[in-house]
């Protein structure tokens, strides 16, 4: 025997114990797998590859030419099952082809069989299919099946409703939406597309308010600031209320209400914005001024706190209105009953009209089944006197409740922001669902009426004029999470007054807001059934014709991973829970729920341009794992660390709830990629123009590697006359730029932790610079950096 082959290296054995473990892996998953109704190649591979490991520790010339035989079959598989989709493709091929190329390489190779040998057919084989591996994989990344490629006319760019600018100006913000149509719209067109790219930051600011002992999970910064004068103002987490120069940042005042940090705030520590009313406006426009009763506080801020309460501040100072409650404050767990604190919280800014402040609050979900209601009340914008409550359990008493009652308990809640129209006189309110969220035993008619309903009050008694329901017995979290959008929509028969409320499933609900009729057709489809025992799911759910509700169900080959080994681990997972689609109802065996808890959209909403006829938002697509688990089953010490994910309470029921999203073994969405992008739709037409994968994978993808792949988004869209639209949020942290024309990105800037809230732009009066404010403080849940920087953006000096 030649002495060289002898002395074989020991690397030799080494790669056939490698090869050996992989396609021992492979063949227990892959055996697994197939038990349970899925793909045979995992088995299959396995098998060759045992195959593959015993003829190289028998010293046998074949093992090389099996192996470029199984690679050749895996790569036909592939193409198969993914067609030249990089993303899919990749991780089904590339450990393989790793493999193949030490395989190939001399040193290797040619101490493989009985003989010092290379380059014959075996190797050539094997050179064939690595060849192939690189053709196709180089040819993928040249291909995109998930854009769409477009964009809106020369002609509707310079705009086609001048009338949308009515009232409006490029100087101030002056509500949470930008103004009261929470339209997330500026006028403001210094900013194009042209000059973007010479954005450079002009200051920033710390707060200072970062997480603390005691403060739960979900500590997150989501405030959009307000502008008001050479001012703006803000909130924090700890519902810290701040003024800011608007042209320095420096600051200004700060009130802090010293909220009651001894509570259990299980999930929420979040400040998403402050509620300015104006008399001076009012009384501009032609309004019967309310006159002040004290001298102080023409102009107001409301400031709604963690620990339930609404506070009064004057814009001039930060100090709380004496008029306005007792000292500046009204206590909102009035009339809830016990349990209120840290349970209830006011976590979006209320609406504000010429003579209410109307509030809402977050209950906490999935605590318990007995729970404060999700009341609705509206208090004068001067004295803080109740003048009217919508409680959904009892909806047809809105006179004031009296002292010493309580309203009903455990009803659905509107924890996201409101919109008022005034010249119509309503306001409109998005519910969510009455918890526990999974479980729906318990509710009540009027519970299911009020449920993920868009509801349209008076805003002179609280009384229904109509309501909207976007999905009925909700037993999957799809709460209205967003703002309602207020638009007068170019129709045949001339301007029509709409809302646009966007919802977790994906679906734009386009409505005449006079009477909630659809303007976009609304049908009810059939779904699955089978709700565990005791419970039932409804029939049929509406779905809304403008929708970014995933085009179809989520299927084996849609599951994703690294490599072959983790991606077979999420097709085992993908096999062993329970799905039939959307509305699949949640279940003992552990159910797929897509798109998942954070939802298609949330809280962020989307933004539109009046001018322009356009809709800008950012739609995400993420599985969530729904278990329904027998309290009996649990240890009474497991439970959820905080925020809306693991093993939630659900006190009183008969079921806990693990909510966790559909992950692998190595922290990877189990669904393929991409997970976020940024879209529009021509409202006149009501199709998207354009769609793209958005945000990269640069801080959480390890060794910080930036491969777009599109990432989910927590944050909300701003669209400005200028054509650029301003959207952060995803998980990496950027603020990013993109032209409203086409969806090209066109300039972003590095943030110093997560971007979770929406940005906001104005003109200073002073300098007559166009400014863009962004806070980057992150999200606690949505596991981005936690920070407490603000940051204004300006063009630079020419």
């Amino acid at each position: 025997m030649n002495s060289e082959y002898a002395a074989r290296p020991l690397r030799i054995t080494l790669t056939a114990v490698v090869i050996l473990v992989l396609g021992g892996l492979l063949l227990a998953g892959g055996g697994y797998l197939v038990l349970l109704g899925g793909s045979w190649y995992y088995l299959c591979a396995g098998i060759g590859l045992v195959v593959v490991a015993g003829l190289m520790f028998a010293r046998r010339r074949d093992a090389i030419g099996l192996y470029a035989l199984l690679l050749l079959a895996t790569l036909a598989w592939a193409l198969y099952e993914v067609r030249f989709d990089w993303w899919q493709l990749a991780p089904r091929i590339d450990l393989w082809c790793i493999l193949g190329l030490w395989l190939i390489v001399p040193f290797i190779n040619r101490h493989v069989g009985d003989r010092l040998v290379w380059r014959d057919g075996a190797t050539g084989l094997l050179g064939l299919g690595l060849l192939a591996g690189a053709l196709m994989a180089g040819y993928a990344l040249t291909q995109d099946y998930s854009s769409l490629k477009g964009e809106f006319s020369d002609a509707q760019m310079q705009g086609l409703n001048p009338q949308g600018l009515a009232g409006r100006s490029a100087n101030d913000w002056t509500a949470y939406g930008g103004s009261d149509r929470g339209d997330r719209y500026s006028p403001a067109k210094q900013i194009t597309p042209e000059n973007v790219g010479t954005l450079e930051k002009a200051w920033e600011y710390h707060t200072g308010d970062l997480p603390g002992a005691g403060d739960p999970g979900e500590v997150t910064n989501q405030v959009t600031p307000l502008k008001v004068g050479d001012k703006l103002f803000i909130c924090t987490p700890h519902s810290i209320a701040i003024a800011l120069d608007a042209d320095s940042g420096e600051e200004r005042w700060r009130f802090d209400p010293s909220i009651n940090r001894e509570a259990e705030y299980y999930q929420h520590m979040t400040c998403r914005g402050l509620a300015l009313h104006d008399a001076s406006v009012y009384a501009a426009a032609g309004a019967k001024p309310v006159a002040p009763t004290a001298a102080r506080c023409e102009r107001r801020l409301f400031l709604p706190t963690n620990d339930g309460t609404l506070v009064a501040l004057d814009v001039e100072d930060g100090k709380p209105c004496a008029d306005f409650g007792s000292a500046g404050v009204v206590d909102l767990k009035v009339g809830l009953g016990e349990g209120a604190l840290g349970v209830y919280l006011p976590t979006s800014p209320p609406v504000v009209t010429e003579k209410l402040v109307i509030v809402g609050g977050s209950i906490t979900d999935n605590g318990a089944v007995d729970s404060p209601g999700g009341v609705i009340r509206a208090y004068d914008v001067r004295s803080g006197r109740l003048v009217w409550n919508f409680d959904p359990g009892n909806p047809d008493a809105t006179a004031p409740l009296p002292p010493g009652e309580s309203y009903v308990r455990s009803t659905p809640n509107s924890w996201t922001i409101a919109t008022a129209d005034e010249a119509l006189g309503l306001v409109y309110i998005p519910t969510g669902n009455q918890t526990p969220d999974q479980w729906g035993v318990q509710r009540t008619p009027e519970s299911e009426r009020f449920t993920d309903a868009l509801v349209a009050l008076e805003l002179d008694s609280g009384k229904v004029r109509w309501e909207f329901q976007t999905v009925h017995h909700d037993l999957w979290d799809r709460d209205l999470p967003a703002q309602p959008i207020l638009v007068d929509i170019d129709g045949p028969q001339g301007k029509v007054p709409a809302i646009i409320q966007p919802t977790k499933r994906g679906d734009l609900y386009v409505l005449d807001r006079r009477t909630g009729e659809p303007i976009v057709p609304v049908t009810e489809r059939p779904v699955a059934q089978g709700a565990v025992a005791g419970d039932f799911t409804a029939p049929t759910q509406p779905a809304s014709a403008l929708s970014y509700a995933p085009d179809q169900p989520l299927r084996e080959r849609d599951m994703w991973g690294g490599t072959p080994l983790d991606q077979m681990m999420c097709r085992i997972q993908f096999r062993q829970l329970r799905y039939e689609g959307d509305f699949t109802p949640p279940s003992e065996q552990g159910s797929l729920i897509y798109p998942g808890n954070v939802g298609t959209f949330n809280w962020p909403s989307v933004a539109v341009d009046p001018v322009r006829q356009l809709l800008f938002g950012a739609p995400n697509y993420l599985a969530f794992v729904s278990q329904l688990v027998k309290r009996s089953d649990v240890d009474p010490q497991e439970r959820s660390g905080g925020g809306e994910t693991g093993l939630q309470p659900n006190l009183g029921a008969p079921y806990m709830v693990r909510l966790q999203p559909f992950m692998s073994v190595l922290g990877l969405p189990c669904q393929t990629p991409p997970w976020g992008f940024v879209s529009a739709v021509d409202l006149r037409s009501m199709k998207p123009v354009w769609m793209h994968k958005n945000g990269t994978s640069r801080d959480s993808a390890p060794l910080g590697i930036p491969f777009t792949v599109g990432t989910p988004a927590l944050g909300g869209p701003l669209v400005t006359a200028g054509g650029v639209a301003f959207l952060s949020g995803t998980l990496d942290y950027y603020l990013r730029a993109y032209d409203l024309q086409n969806g090209e990105q066109l300039w972003k800037a590095r943030l110093p932790a997560g971007g979770q809230a929406t940005p906001m732009t104005y003109v200073s009066a002073k300098t007559g610079k166009q400014y863009v404010v962004q806070m980057a403080g992150g999200h606690g849940s949505f596991g981005t950096k936690i920070g407490d920087s603000l940051i204004a953006w300006t063009l630079a000096e020419q």
